[in-house]
């Protein structure tokens, strides 16, 4: 945005054979996966708030409102599958990130739930996913990499740093102006 650039491209550029070969992984799991972008975003913000990564907190709650989630919805997120009136998907969604950041695995009951809602290509895309966000999420904690100083950085409590509601962002790519449209101020 006006020639800034993302904090987590400027943690990247120091080694430049690992982005290289993470880029085109990290362009399936965020635009070309088969899962639906509903799905996608309560599996990423679970882990967002599992891992503590405020940076994924931050930035894919204005994904989240961009597909129509409200801002209680995702707040809920937090408390897990007893934190709101999910529908069967949606807790299936949260149960197989919870089991699978507890025991590394998924149990016959959730996989044969999750089945019921995807093909074995969505059945992939869901597992390598979290493990792309949990791989992120520890990252962006362990360099300690903060929200971008001009960012209305969005806190746990759904709160913004200026004090205005969270509004909906778009994702790289999705539009021209996709920069400005991120929910940061100047």
């Amino acid at each position: 945005m006006n020639g800034q650039v993302f904090n987590i491209f400027k943690v990247l550029a120091h080694h430049p054979a690992l982005v290289k070969r993470w880029t085109p992984f990290a362009g399936h799991i965020l635009s070309k996966q088969t899962l639906p972008f509903r799905d996608r975003e309560l599996l990423i913000l679970r882990i967002g708030w599992l891992t503590k990564s405020e940076y994924e907190w931050h930035n894919h709650v204005g994904y989240a409102l961009n597909l129509g989630m409200s801002l209680e919805e995702i707040s809920a997120i937090k408390q897990g599958v007893d934190g709101w009136d999910w529908n069967e998907e949606d807790q299936l969604t949260i149960q197989a990130v919870d089991e699978l950041m507890e025991t590394h695995t998924l149990s016959d009951a959730t996989w044969a739930g999750l089945s019921k809602y995807y093909n074995r290509q969505q059945l992939m895309d869901f597992v390598y996913t979290c493990g792309h966000y949990v791989m992120t999420a520890w990252a962006i904690n362990a360099f300690r990499m903060p929200i971008e100083d001009y960012a209305d950085k969005i806190d746990w409590d759904m709160k913004t740093r200026s004090g205005k509601a969270p509004t909906a962002t778009v994702k790289p790519g999705e539009t021209e102006d996709w920069a400005d449209k991120r929910g940061y101020s100047e």
